[in-house]
């Protein structure tokens, strides 16, 4: 089951032409710079804005094609704004109500109820919209467009209007719809941090065309995509706690590549973990190193190189068949030999991690 997506126009001065199949599960960013088309593919797959040479289908039903075309109103989807976008004359809960009472009856698949308790909003039920937060009328944004019960929820950078403290307040509940809901998601976001905590899936935009899609993290570590040669370049790792060490206030992880250790963190044995690793905080060493206050060497192979035009080198690692991203200097690089296949440790810094 998944999206399959074709659209083509042109404009005076912007053209789009993309065709690919979307994941009909977890979340799916459109990602790329300011310009690239992600909000006009998005308003496409909407319905907001009619294309002649398009073509959707969301599972098993053709949403447009050639003489076909389901009005945005008639499309089960719940799309979030960067701006809420909400109804000031209405309460909170009447906002609430508006998205449940479009939709009929026999196509609820998520109770009201269920939104409210995931985003948290029940002590906001009674409050106007003008009277909130950015970030709490965002969250109730985002359960209106849940109340709809919808197939597919699109997001078109949903935390751009709010500054970073509410931002890391909403990103939680973010998460929290990719754990509890099996909705597909598709998130436009230009930021390489949103993306990486949330992803599961990249498709990457370039001047209206598409530069790459697939898993977010091979795409993230790939060094012929823009992505990796970013200054905020990380690799994404997904591991499980698996003690905690107490007296220190650490806590151990266990992923393909080996273990980790890190700054505690308040969840149980067991627990699913996706970490950012920066590949400014990895460095490389030949030998296993000891004396050394590094908590995390792991023994990894060096899958390919690029150099960069500031003397760094950005090399791809290879740890148990999970990528990670490094970035030395040209000078380290050809001192420790690297080549491809090439056996050494990286080492990783506890405090670097950022769950």
């Amino acid at each position: 089951m998944t999206i399959k997506a074709r659209f083509r126009f042109k404009r005076t001065d912007f053209s789009l032409h993309v065709d690919t199949e979307i994941p009909s599960s977890g979340i799916s960013a459109l990602f790329g710079p300011s310009g690239c088309g992600k909000t006009s593919l998005l308003r496409a797959i909407a319905g907001l804005d009619f294309h002649p040479d398009g073509y959707l289908k969301v599972n098993e039903t053709v949403w447009q094609d050639g003489d076909r075309f389901l009005a945005p109103h008639r499309r089960p989807l719940g799309y979030v704004f960067q701006e809420a976008s909400l109804f000031d004359h209405l309460s909170v809960r009447g906002n609430l109500e508006y998205g449940v009472k479009r939709t009929p009856s026999n196509r609820r698949r998520i109770a009201l109820d269920e939104a409210i308790d995931l985003l948290e909003i029940a002590p906001l039920l009674e409050r106007s919209p003008s009277g909130l937060s950015g970030g709490e009328r965002q969250r109730v944004a985002i359960a209106r467009a849940l109340a709809v019960s919808p197939e597919l929820l699109l997001m078109d950078e949903p935390l751009a209007a709010v500054d970073s403290g509410r931002k890391q307040e909403i990103i939680p509940y973010l998460e929290s719809l990719h754990r509890e809901l099996v909705i597909p998601v598709l998130y436009v976001s230009h930021q390489l941090d949103e993306v990486s905590r949330l992803a599961d899936h990249i498709i990457m935009l370039q001047s209206g065309r598409i530069a790459a899609t697939g898993d977010v993290h091979d795409l993230f570590t790939r060094l012929d995509l823009p992505a990796a040669n970013d200054d905020e370049a990380a690799s994404i790792i997904e591991a499980v706690v698996s003690s905690h060490d107490a007296a220190y206030e650490l806590t151990h992880l266990d992923f393909p590549g080996g273990k980790i250790t890190m700054t505690r963190l308040d969840l149980p044995g067991g627990s699913p973990v996706r970490l950012r690793l920066a590949a400014r905080d990895v460095s490389l060493t030949l030998e296993r190193q000891s004396g050394t206050s590094i908590l995390n060497i792991l023994p990894v192979t060096v899958d390919s190189m690029k150099t960069l035009k500031n003397a760094q080198v950005n090399v791809r690692l290879m740890a148990g068949g999970v990528p990670l991203l490094a970035r030395i200097t040209r000078k380290s690089c050809e001192e420790l030999g690297l080549e491809k296949g090439k056996p050494l440790f990286a080492q990783i810094k506890s405090i670097a991690l950022l769950a």
